[in-house]
């Protein structure tokens, strides 16, 4: 039986962008957004959930083989050694002639914040000249952001929920292209036996990651066709107070994008309206099997940025604590 869903038009997307907008809920000088849900009593409750001692890090690894093509200027991380174990072999270090025998290794990385496992920050988004909460885009200039930087997620703590759409379809993967709409995140929450609070961490895994990791080049996972949410999921979002929300894809919402002509309509209203924090390219394949495997899904959450002052985007490893 196929489900009707409302037709995705401009005049839905101004409608959302509408009814979903947080600006001023926390004030006219709140940064943190939708990070307001979580209160005490959810950290509290999220701390209850811990009851195995498991703790499963959710991030792809920081190297040469993630997803990036160079895209919007994007590429992988690299990571350089300064100095090395040979260095102090060599007897070519500083303090080579020590008289303890004393040697080290240093190294750098060099990574774009939003190129691996990352937060959006509020500043990163902006439509028609101002980002969330009416900040304007002359805020973020060569020298960071003013306003709307991760310096403003100081920690993230919270319940999460892991919604495995394809687990509950019965496949591997969504298809690059398929939307997820509202009555698939309900169904999740419904055959995973699993509520949405308010201020939880919402993962929700489409499986493009694991199917495409593997391919040269990762098959166009970067900025290229992807499985994700619809911009109809909007309301649901905006309605159920979550904190938070990331994804097992490269731009959380659906690609080809609903409207036409337009980049990430979606991003304007979880972003620019709503001020949530958005996560992305986020490894859910290991908690989702382990979820499977003890019926699971709901569990303490810790994923705080880097604390980079004026940075729009920050990588992290995030945990799922169980």
């Amino acid at each position: 039986m196929t489900t009707e869903h409302r037709e995705i038009t401009f005049e839905l997307f101004h409608e959302l962008y509408k009814s979903c907008s947080n600006w001023g809920r926390w004030g006219e000088d709140d940064q943190r957004g939708t990070l307001n849900h979580i209160t005490p009593d959810v950290i509290q409750n999220a701390a209850t959930l811990v009851r195995s001692g498991k703790a499963i890090s959710l991030q792809l690894p920081l190297d040469g083989n993630g997803p990036q093509t160079g895209a919007f200027g994007r590429v992988n991380p690299v990571h350089q050694m300064v100095a090395t174990g040979t260095d102090h072999l060599a007897h070519t270090q500083t303090y080579s002639s020590d008289p303890l025998g004393w040697g080290f290794a240093d190294d750098s990385l060099f990574l774009f914040l939003q190129g691996g496992t990352q937060w959006d920050a509020l500043g990163h988004i902006f439509r028609d000249g101002v980002m969330y909460n009416g900040f304007g885009a002359e805020e973020v200039t060569a020298t960071g952001a003013k306003k709307g930087g991760v310096e403003n997620f100081p920690t993230v703590v919270s319940r999460g929920v892991l919604l495995d759409i394809p687990r509950v379809k019965g496949r591997d993967h969504l298809e690059p292209g398929e939307a997820i709409y509202p009555e698939d995140l309900d169904e999740a929450c419904e055959k995973l036996g699993v509520s949405v609070k308010r201020g939880d961490v919402v993962l929700i895994r489409t499986g493009d990651m694991k199917a495409r990791k593997d391919l040269p080049e990762w098959g166009g996972y970067s900025a290229g066709d992807s499985p994700g949410l619809s911009l109809s999921c909007a309301q649901w979002i905006h309605d159920k107070n979550i904190a938070a929300l990331a994804t097992d894809t490269w731009g959380a919402e659906v690609r080809p994008n609903e409207l036409p002509d337009t980049f990430q309509p979606l991003h304007l209203i979880m972003l620019v309206s709503m001020g949530l924090l958005v996560g992305e390219i986020w490894q859910l394949d290991d908690l989702a099997d382990d979820c499977a495997a003890d019926g699971i899904y709901e569990f303490m959450f810790v994923g705080p940025p880097l604390h980079v002052p004026g940075a729009v985007g920050s990588p992290l490893n995030p945990q799922a604590i169980k």
